[in-house]
C-alpha cells in the first residue's frame, strides 16, 4: 500500500530526495482526511461545550445535569467535564478544540479547492498538530490514571487528532520538509497506516486493561 491515495497530488510529482522549493498542495484523499478528522474533532468539542454549559447552568440553579454519554461509573463524561484537567489553560478545553479543529477543516477544504502552501506553513501545521497530539496524550493519562473515567466524545477527539497529526507528518516527510533517512522515509510512506493503527490500538489496550475488572463484570 502506498501513500498515493492520501498524499499525492497530480501537481506535486513523486517523492523527493530534497525538500520542495515552492508551494505544495495535497492529494484529494489527504484533504478529505483533514476535513473528516477536523469535523469529528469539532463535533466532539461542540457537544462537550454544550454539556459543560448545561452542567454549569444546572449548578447555578442548584440542580444536577448528567450528560447523555455518562453511561456508567467508568464511561462518565460528567466526571471528566467537572475535573480540573478539563480547564488546563484556565478555560474549558473544548474552546481550544473549536478553534483548532475548525482551522483544520478550513485547511482541508482549501486543499480540495487547489490551495498550495509553502514550507513554513506546513511546518507550522506540523507544530500545531504535534501540540494537539501531545495535549491529547496528557489528557489520556489524566483520564485513565488520575480521574479514573472515560469520556466517549474525548476518545473521538483523541483518535481524530492522532490520525490528523500522523498524516500531516507523512505529508511533510514526503515533500522533504521533515528530515529522515531514506530507508525510514520509504518505509513510513509505504506502510503509512501502521503507525496510527498501532497507536490507537495501544490506547484501546490500555483502556481495556485499566478497567478489565469492569468490562468482565468483576469488582475492583
Amino acid at each position: 500500500m502506498t501513500t498515493s491515495a492520501l498524499d499525492r497530488s497530480d501537481l506535486d510529482g513523486d517523492e523527493r530526495d530534497g525538500p520542495a522549493t515552492g508551494p505544495v498542495g495535497g492529494g484529494r484523499g489527504f484533504a478529505l482526511l483533514l476535513v473528516i478528522t477536523g469535523a469529528l474533532g469539532l463535533l466532539a468539542a461542540w457537544v462537550i461545550t454544550l454539556d459543560k454549559n448545561k452542567i454549569l447552568e444546572a449548578k447555578a440553579e442548584g440542580k444536577t445535569f448528567t450528560p447523555g454519554c455518562s453511561l456508567n461509573p467508568i464511561v462518565s463524561c460528567g466526571n471528566i467535564m467537572e475535573s480540573d484537567q478539563a480547564e488546563a489553560f484556565g478555560f474549558p478545553n473544548p474552546m481550544l478544540g473549536l478553534v483548532a479543529y475548525g482551522a483544520i477543516v478550513a485547511i482541508g477544504l482549501a486543499l480540495l479547492a487547489g490551495a498550495r502552501y509553502r514550507r513554513w506553513y506546513w511546518l507550522g501545521m506540523q507544530a500545531g498538530t504535534l501540540f494537539g497530539v501531545a495535549f491529547c496524550t496528557w489528557l489520556q493519562y489524566q483520564s485513565l490514571y488520575v480521574i479514573g473515567s472515560l469520556c466517549l466524545w474525548c476518545c473521538l477527539a483523541w483518535v481524530a487528532t492522532i490520525v490528523m497529526f500522523w498524516y500531516v507528518t507523512v505529508q511533510n516527510l514526503r515533500h522533504g520538509f521533515l528530515p529522515a533517512p531514506a530507508a525510514l522515509k520509504r518505509g513510513l510512506l509505504e506502510f503509512h497506516w501502521v503507525v496510527p493503527v498501532l497507536w490507537v490500538g495501544i490506547i484501546g489496550m490500555l483502556i481495556l486493561t485499566k478497567w478489565w475488572w469492569f468490562w468482565t463484570g468483576g469488582t475492583a
